[in-house]
């Protein structure tokens, strides 16, 4: 088993609620006390920095400029990669679990060097299942789940694309994973690179998750979970849905919007794993 020193962590916080990010600090010093957390701040002020004083393995950042979600894990990233550590904790603020997830998928990726990124199954606040591993999107794949009609032919495509029929307790490998918490290996993240700070909100997870499926395995590991408050600002925000609308076409203007072939390849092989 390793040691947890050689791994770490981050949040990105945005004026983030008091409460929620003291319940996400507890989780994961419940379990792992000697767990290095970088709390990267784009807060405009530093209110939030008297969390530093939570537990000496709290490593406090203000970054005013707010350069984005990934922009400021990559600042966290570098650090971690400084220090020598193997592996690096992706975590949203609004993340809290009551088990041991981080030895877990630790172990489970120490025993498989060919895992760049995993994430564990994620569970809205009352116990359902987030349907987030997912294929390749095209644009047709995000038009249709922010329309939902024919409600017939929506079903059968989203339960392809969301990987929604796959046997629950299935450990597989994912073209997309979602960002909200994920494991990284450092040593792929040398070779793909971090975070395309090109997106400032949105798609920047789909993006890595991308980069690095060319050439690792991409886990999802549902045998660990963890609790998400999942609101989907954008589609109730009018500034998050041109945000997301911005990466949606930065997205595609990088990896193809209808000709895609590598996509196709992708997600006919991962649908493979199921049959």
């Amino acid at each position: 088993m390793l040691s947890l020193n050689n791994a770490t962590a981050s949040i990105v916080l945005y004026q983030t609620d008091k409460s929620e990010l003291s319940r996400v600090i507890d989780s994961i010093f419940k379990t792992k006390e000697n767990l290095k957390l970088y709390l990267i701040d784009n807060s405009p002020t530093n209110d939030l920095k008297t969390f530093s004083d939570y537990n000496s393995q709290i490593i406090y950042i203000h970054n005013p400029s707010n350069p984005g979600f990934g922009a400021a894990h990559n600042i966290a990233i570098e650090k971690a990669l400084e220090s020598g550590v193997k592996y690096h904790f992706i975590v949203n603020p609004d993340i809290y679990f009551d088990q041991d997830v981080i030895s877990s998928m630790i172990n489970f990726m120490e025993e498989d060097l060919s895992i760049g990124m995993m994430m564990p199954q994620i569970l809205n606040l009352d116990g359902t299942v987030q349907n987030l591993p997912k294929l390749l999107p095209s644009p047709f794949s995000i038009l249709w789940r922010k329309f939902k009609k024919p409600a017939k032919a929506y079903e059968k495509f989203i339960n392809q694309y969301e990987l929604r029929q796959v046997a629950k307790e299935m450990i597989y490998d994912a073209p997309v994973l979602s960002g909200c918490f994920t494991l990284l290996n450092l040593e792929a993240i040398k070779k793909v690179g971090m975070y395309d700070d090109k997106f400032f909100m949105y798609f920047e997870d789909w993006d890595l998750s991308r980069r690095m499926h060319q050439h690792y395995k991409t886990i999802y590991f549902p045998l660990v979970s963890v609790y998400h408050g999942y609101d989907s600002g954008a589609n109730k925000n009018g500034r998050l849905f041109r945000i997301f609308l911005n990466s949606a076409i930065t997205y595609f203007n990088k990896w193809g919007w209808f000709l895609d072939n590598e996509r196709k390849n992708i997600n006919k092989k991962a649908l493979s794993q199921f049959r």
